[in-house]
């Protein structure tokens, strides 16, 4: 069993920045792929971001967000920029034991409860 517990999340401008944290504890595993996904009003989760040993980002997010991990905090950051009124929506971070790039949802067992990100123009 894996928890996660996101943060970071709030109101910022158009053309903002937002760093959010992911802390995960319980049975990470040694190797495992943590991602952001995000769901905005009305609409599906969609993937955002993952890390592996590789870093994979749809191409909405791709040059404006960065994911990273720290492994001795067991934590998975991701830092946005140039954010945009479409980046609205309730970002949240999951964790998968397979090693390596997905952007299934169906493949990541653990979820955190998410945290609001509003970019107002």
């Amino acid at each position: 069993q894996v928890q996660l517990v996101e943060s970071g999340g709030g109101l910022v401008q158009a053309g903002g920045s937002l760093r959010l944290s992911c802390a995960a504890s319980g049975r990470t595993g040694v190797t495992y792929t943590m991602g952001w996904f995000r769901q905005a009003p009305g609409k599906e989760r969609e993937f955002v971001a993952s890390i592996s040993w590789r870093t994979d980002y749809a191409d909405s997010v791709k040059g404006r967000f960065a994911i990273s991990r720290d492994n001795a905090k067991s934590t998975v950051y991701l830092q946005m920029n140039s954010l945009k009124p479409d980046d609205t929506a309730v970002y949240y971070c999951a964790h998968t034991t397979a090693w390596g790039t997905t952007r299934r949802q169906a493949d990541f067992g653990s979820w955190g409860q998410g945290t609001q990100v509003t970019v107002s123009s």
